[in-house]
């Protein structure tokens, strides 16, 4: 039995200029870090004993005697990548709802190739890692997603990630103190809608605008907050100055497309505001999940009384990225 852990993401900055029909011609950047929400994936080889030959354990199950009678596109895709077509069991237990802005399909796609990779008795790097998971998302299931899920998920921790020629990826560690990144942590506030939706219902507008070059000047301005951002984090004695990048973003993210946002997440994000938070954004794609808020302590229950209709989870940033927590093959 083997078992990965793989953490979700909350993005700040830059969201939208990581699809490659932007950064395939520019220079795209997100701002990000990874949180103690997680996938689990469990991987077991299956015994000869059962009619079927692969068992899939998430929201349902799915039993199954070859690939293509999988339903989950994630799992069939990572196992057909990885060569494996039989003699197989996966488990997924999440931290979290999926399709809710915090990256769980990048999260579970990682993990469960992390893991794949495990039962074969293989040691991967965190960016092929990566790569691959990009690769079975864009290309094998045909979704076209960004790249700063895959990235983040696979490596943890606080990250400046620059794109590139498509699909050609930098990855930076921010270097921050314990005392810093609780400080940073102190003044963060994430709430969760309700609202649940997948990223391709809400991109359809957004990446049809971006290949036209419609939305050059906003991706342009989205990518150029980043490394304020970094620098904000890293060296700033005013964090609240954070808070006001979180706030330009959002607007800028408003006009990639009509979908982002709605009246119940527009009336949220005022009382938000109208309560003391200095800025925030909707995490992922848009059009529900979750909510983050910069808010300084002293504001912070007031904030919380003017949402008291939403579920405030409370979360730890994390730095390891995915692992296998256990592994007895």
């Amino acid at each position: 039995m083997i078992i990965s852990r793989t953490p979700v993401r909350v993005s700040f900055l830059g969201g939208g200029s990581d699809y490659p029909e932007y950064c395939r011609d520019h220079t795209g950047m997100t701002l990000c870090a990874t949180i103690d929400k997680y996938s689990y994936i469990t991987v077991n080889a299956l015994s000869g004993f059962f009619d079927h030959s692969i068992r899939i354990s998430y929201s349902r199950t799915e039993l199954a005697k070859k690939l293509d009678e999988i339903q989950h596109p994630s799992v069939r895709e990572c196992l057909r990548s990885m060569g494996i077509e039989k003699g197989i069991e996966v488990h997924y237990v999440g931290d979290l709802p999926a399709r809710t802005g915090l990256g769980s399909s990048s999260s579970f796609t990682v993990g469960l190739l992390h893991a794949l990779y495990a039962h074969k008795g293989r040691m991967v790097e965190k960016r092929r890692l990566a790569e691959e998971a990009v690769r079975v998302e864009r290309e094998m299931i045909g979704e076209r997603v960004g790249l700063q899920d895959q990235y983040a998920c696979a490596f943890g921790g606080f990250l400046h990630l620059s794109f590139r020629r498509g699909m050609e990826a930098e990855v930076r560690h921010l270097t921050l103190a314990p005392q810093r990144v609780k400080a940073i942590q102190d003044r963060l506030l994430l709430f969760y809608t309700g609202l649940q939706r997948t990223a391709h219902e809400i991109l359809g507008e957004q990446i049809e605008k971006t290949e036209r070059g419609d939305v050059d000047r906003q991706l342009e301005a989205l990518a150029a907050l980043v490394p304020r951002g970094a620098s904000i984090l890293c060296e700033s004695d005013d964090l609240s100055e954070f808070g006001a990048l979180l706030h330009e973003n959002w607007m800028l993210k408003r006009e990639l497309s009509s979908a982002i946002t709605n009246k119940t997440i527009d009336d949220c994000y005022e009382a938000a505001r109208a309560a003391g938070a200095l800025g925030g954004k909707l995490c992922g794609a848009g059009g529900g999940g979750f909510i983050l808020l910069y808010v300084e302590p002293y504001n912070q229950e007031k904030v919380r009384r003017a949402l008291r209709s939403l579920l405030e989870v409370q979360f730890s940033f994390e730095t390891e990225g995915s692992t296998i927590i256990f592994y007895r093959p």
